[in-house]
């Protein structure tokens, strides 16, 4: 995972989580990187420090445990993204013919997952169909 101190054009500071850098541009270009505070989608990421990886560090970053608040989130997100699974059917790469087909009335309005190129999200976001990624979690947080 890689973490980006992210700006937006009203200077709100946070933080971003992303598999790999290639995946903050994707997201970014889809205007999916959106600020918590006011949710403007012109982000930029800030200058940081290199994170250097050395034998001390590994051993404080293993000793240090989430907080109480940071594990009772996680779990509230897991829970989430289980209820999301249970009650969504997976229409695999299909994803963007069946959100088009329930969106204009083709098809039964369910929830679906599945898979959609970048190009694809984008075009379905702007002929107005909502979608939204289910995040990656951690498995072996309880």
């Amino acid at each position: 995972m890689i973490r980006y101190s992210l700006q937006c054009d009203n200077a709100h500071e946070f933080e971003g989580w992303f598999s790999e850098s290639a995946d903050y541009e994707r997201q970014q270009a889809l205007g999916l990187v959106t600020c918590p505070a006011c949710g403007s989608a012109t982000v930029s990421k800030l200058l940081m420090a290199p994170s250097v990886s050395t034998a001390r560090k590994k051993e404080a970053a293993h000793a240090l445990a989430a907080t109480v608040e940071q594990q009772e989130a996680l779990q509230k997100l897991k829970e989430a993204v289980a209820a999301i699974r249970a009650n969504s059917e997976d229409v695999g790469e299909r994803f963007p013919e069946e959100a088009r087909k329930i969106h204009y009335g083709e098809a039964d309005a369910r929830g679906i997952m599945g898979q959609a190129s970048p190009a694809d999200v984008r075009a379905l976001v702007e002929e107005g169909i909502e979608v939204a990624p289910i995040p990656v979690l951690p498995d072996d947080v309880n």
